[in-house]
């Protein structure tokens, strides 16, 4: 069981108690943090322009700076609904788990990573239903099947890894942006500030439950959760690209700039940059 390994480990114990000691030292009321203006100015970004979905294309030279202006903000408000809904998914699985068989040791951590996504679940929905006034629904194909039981905690807290580390990819650069407004930059710190230790711990988690999972799989089913975890990062990065942000932000035929953006010759670049630190670990625990 994975709690064993755990137990052995007393360099994952160490991160456990310092990463809890974290929790404690850095907790903030979310309700009371933040300041939110009655809007936020149009004429700007909302996004760092080197995250949007057309930066560098083609179809980027087509567009006005109002347009990029609006595309940005739309996007912002994609952004943060897809955090929505990642960290519901999240919190379900993490639920799920917490003070269960083989979890009993890091369901310490659990309590304070729960806290914590679901306050940011609260500040991302807060801003997309104040400055955008919805949350775009989740894309089709989240819910991709796990192909066998035993490996199913594996892929979710794969899934959960890959998800924040998407986001902090993000939340890192745009919370240093002085293009973007004080409201969002502040959103995209104190996310960036917590996600930090969701990370350190979900690659800690992870390296053991797959030590776990190689000790009973045959090549062939360590080959198809390998698949998997592919598919799962295509899926994630391409929620990025949302024709209904399109729509709103007035740009002609919708799904037609998706597909030419996917096939772009700067989609494997931007795809390879938001993805980087994630390959490079999941590469080095044997994963992929």
């Amino acid at each position: 069981m994975v709690s064993v390994l755990i137990d052995q480990n007393e360099r994952f114990l160490d991160i456990l108690e310092r990463l809890s000691s974290k929790s404690v030292e850095d907790y903030y009321n979310p309700y009371k943090l933040f300041e939110w203006p009655d809007q936020l100015p149009e004429n700007m970004w909302w996004m760092s322009p080197e995250l949007t979905t057309t930066y560098g294309t083609a179809a980027a030279e087509r567009l006005t700076q109002e347009q990029l202006y609006a595309l940005s903000r739309y996007e912002s408000i994609n952004f943060y609904s897809l955090n929505v809904h990642g960290i519901r998914e999240l919190l379900i699985e993490v639920t799920k788990r917490i003070h269960t068989s083989g979890f009993e040791t890091p369901s310490e951590f659990f309590h304070h990573f729960i806290g914590e996504e679901n306050e940011h679940m609260w500040f991302f929905a807060e801003f997309c239903l104040r400055y955008g006034k919805k949350i775009y629904r989740q894309p089709a194909g989240a819910s991709v099947e796990i192909p066998r039981s035993d490996v199913e905690s594996l892929l979710v807290f794969a899934r959960i890894l890959i998800f924040e580390e998407l986001v902090d990819h993000f939340n890192s650069k745009m919370a240093l942006d002085t293009r973007l407004h004080e409201t969002i930059r502040a959103i995209n710190r104190i996310h960036h500030q917590d996600e930090s230790r969701h990370i350190a711990f979900g690659r800690e988690l992870v390296s053991a439950l797959f030590t776990e999972v190689k000790k009973n799989s045959t090549e062939q089913e360590l080959a198809d959760v390998s698949a998997y975890i592919k598919r799962y990062m295509t899926y994630s990065f391409e929620s990025l690209f949302n024709p209904q942000v399109y729509r709103d932000a007035g740009v002609e035929k919708p799904q037609e700039l998706r597909r030419e953006l996917l096939q772009a010759p700067t989609r494997e670049k931007f795809e390879q940059s938001v993805f980087r630190k994630t390959t490079k670990f999941l590469q080095k625990a044997g994963i992929l």
